[in-house]
C-alpha cells in the first residue's frame, strides 16, 4: 500500500570526498502504518539498475547514528516512526553512477500479529539530487 512512498527521489547525493565519491545515501520512509522498533527490520535491500549491492555496505540512520544491518538486530531502543525519513547510506565505490538510474529498495519487516515477513518494495528511476538541481 505504501510501497510507492518508500524512496524521496530528490534525495541521493554522494558520500565521502567529491573527487572520489565511497558510495551513495538516500532519504526512505517505512512501508508499514505503524512504525517499528529497528529490530524488526529484518532486511533492507538496495539496488542499482537490478544489481543487488551487498547487505555488509548497507547502512541505516533514522536520526540517531547509522547503524549496520546487523546492529539494527538488537536496537531494541530505537524506532522508526510512520511517515519519519531515514537515511539508507550505501558504501559504493565511485558513488551513485551519474545520469539517471533504477535505484530499488525492499523493505522486509517483521510484523508481530503476522504470521509472515511484510515485504514492501518501490524502485524509482533517479539520479543524484545535485545533478537535478543544476538541470531545473
Amino acid at each position: 500500500m505504501f510501497d510507492k512512498y518508500l524512496i524521496e527521489a530528490g534525495s541521493v547525493r554522494n558520500t565521502g570526498p567529491a573527487e572520489a565519491p565511497t558510495g551513495f545515501a538516500f532519504e526512505a520512509k517505512l512501508g508499514y502504518y505503524r512504525g517499528l522498533t529497528l529490530s524488526m527490520v529484518e532486511k533492507l535491500d538496495v539496488a542499482i539498475d537490478g544489481n543487488l549491492l551487498p547487505r555488509e555496505a548497507v547502512r541505516f540512520d533514522e536520526g540517531r547514528g547509522p547503524l549496520t544491518l546487523d546492529e539494527m538486530e538488537t536496537a531494541y531502543d530505537r524506532r522508526w516512526a510512520f511517515g519519519a525519513k531515514a537515511t539508507i547510506l550505501v558504501e559504493h565505490p565511485g558513488g551513485f553512477p551519474a545520469g539517471e538510474h533504477e535505484l530499488s529498495l525492499t523493505e522486509q519487516l517483521r510484523i508481530s500479529y503476522l504470521p509472515f515477513p511484510a515485504v514492501n518494495s518501490d524502485t524509482k528511476r533517479v539520479k543524484l539530487a545535485e545533478a537535478a538541481d543544476a538541470a531545473a
